[in-house]
């Protein structure tokens, strides 16, 4: 047995553990008036067994070879499109969106499955030996992996999802190779979609990035394509603004300036920030809060339950949740970092990222620094599908970093 506790890595697990016990506190506690009244739906009940479930796949997944994760990760990838694709022709809607398929009595989440196998197969595709990224065609072939779920996700519409895709793409090519300068010159149409919108701002990053490009010794037609693409991009964001849909838009406008709207799309983040001030350093205590027992806390099971967390447990709940976030991501990226495979080593960084990405996202909207996006938080937000992907994520590192030193 010490032999076998010495391949687990238990900085990881705990924080784990006690990420998903606060979530089930939270959940309990913002399920609470709806249990004692005999209506609504018991997410705590439901969260309970989706976390037995989630935690029995991480133990069968820590003792799988991890060579069978390499084997299938292709075909994982093409059964996640698959669902995808039937989402658009069966998917049950919800919150505006196509974003389910009803399987029996449960309904999955196709999008969150799709995220784990993309992660998966784009590495298999880059940690090849033949694979340079920083070579215009592989870095192409590449970017498909990622973009294909991006577009059929942003059709149901759930675009806060589809940008976890973008969001894993460039850490998962730097750590397979590509180079810090082409790293630059991928960021900077993202950099351009919001200068797009003054003639002023475009012209001078344009101009930046052509000196750039010619000091960096790029090849004229590398220095064509790049001017190119990022002339298309500030042409086309403003048109793609206007095709948002209007609760897409107004997310935008009202996180800005939530007073604009307040008993309307801004309802959500004044709500927010009322219910975690008013916890001040301590919190009013479990199953105190008056936003979430009053149920003026929209969506506190899901989108805003650190709020719930914030206003019952304070400043010191909430610190406690970034410091088990930050010991996770911390040992992510070292199991990343220690493990002589490169292909594991580049699932793992694209495992940290999209977590890191939906924690920061969700986290920073509850206070209003971005807008609501409908991104859970991983282990606290209710939702079966993001558990039991997010738990098989947490079964693969476990995995990785049983096996570390195989090659």
């Amino acid at each position: 047995m010490s032999g076998l506790t010495k391949k687990i890595d238990f900085f990881l697990l705990f924080s784990v553990l006690g990420l998903i016990a606060m979530g089930l506190v939270a959940l309990y506690s913002s399920s609470h008036t709806v249990m004692a009244q005999g209506s609504g739906t018991n997410y705590f009940v439901k969260q309970l067994f989706w976390t037995f479930l989630g935690l029995t796949i991480v133990a069968v997944v820590y003792f799988i070879p991890p060579r069978w994760i390499y084997q299938f990760s292709y075909f994982f990838y093409g059964f996640s499109i698959f669902l995808l694709v039937l989402v658009i022709f069966f998917g049950r809607i919800g919150y505006g969106a196509a974003r389910w398929l009803r399987i029996g009595p449960f309904l999955l989440q196709p999008s969150e499955l799709a995220k784990l196998a993309t992660i998966l197969a784009l590495a298999r595709y880059i940690s090849r030996e033949d694979c340079d990224l920083n070579q215009l065609k592989p870095f192409l072939l590449a970017a498909l992996f990622p973009f294909v779920p991006f577009l059929l996700i942003a059709r149901q519409p759930d675009l806060g999802t589809a940008m976890v895709f973008a969001a894993l793409t460039l850490p998962m090519f730097y750590w397979a190779g590509l180079k810090g300068v082409n790293l630059t010159l991928i960021i900077i149409p993202f950099i351009m979609i919001f200068a797009s919108f003054n003639f002023y701002a475009f012209l001078i990053i344009m101009l930046i990035l052509l000196f750039f490009m010619i000091y960096s010794r790029r090849s004229r037609l590398l220095i064509i394509f790049v001017l190119l693409l990022n002339i298309v991009v500030g042409l086309t964001t403003p048109a793609l603004w206007n095709h948002l849909k209007p609760y897409q838009r107004n997310r935008i406008i009202v996180f800005l300036d939530p007073e604009s709207d307040p008993k309307g799309s801004g309802y959500q983040i004044i709500q927010s920030k009322v219910a975690i001030g008013s916890g001040g350093l301590t919190g009013k205590g479990f199953m105190q809060g008056s936003q979430t027992q009053l149920r003026f806390l929209p969506e506190q099971h899901t989108d805003f339950i650190y709020a719930v967390i914030g206003e019952e447990f304070g400043f010191r709940g909430v610190i406690l949740g970034i410091v088990l976030f930050t010991i996770f991501f911390v040992r992510g990226i070292q199991i990343a970092a220690s493990v002589k495979n490169k292909y594991n080593g580049i699932v793992a960084i694209g495992i940290v990222t999209v977590l890191l990405f939906q924690a920061v996202i969700n986290m920073g909207m509850t206070i209003g620094l971005f807008p609501v996006t409908g991104l859970p938080l991983p282990f606290l937000s209710y939702g079966g599908s993001a558990m039991l992907t997010n738990l098989l994520m947490v079964g693969i590192l476990l995995n990785f970093y049983r096996n570390k030193y195989e090659y």
